[in-house]
């Protein structure tokens, strides 16, 4: 699984979010909207993504 690539774009603001689920977007090195990041796809981000799954637009990439 690990081989798989995430893109994981931030699609809403962090604003009113509380401080857990904003810690868990910054870990995901997301700090703007429409900001994207690419991460292997593992269970640990996979855990984090299903923290924050309003905040969150997910494709799988190459």
């Amino acid at each position: 699984m690990a081989d798989r690539k995430l893109k994981v774009t931030l699609t809403k603001s962090l604003i009113g979010l509380s401080p857990r689920q904003e810690a868990t977007v910054k870990a995901l090195g997301l700090r703007r909207m429409n900001q994207s990041a690419l991460h292997d796809d593992t269970a640990t981000i996979r855990g984090m993504i299903a923290k924050v799954p309003h905040m969150l637009r997910v494709s799988h990439e190459a």
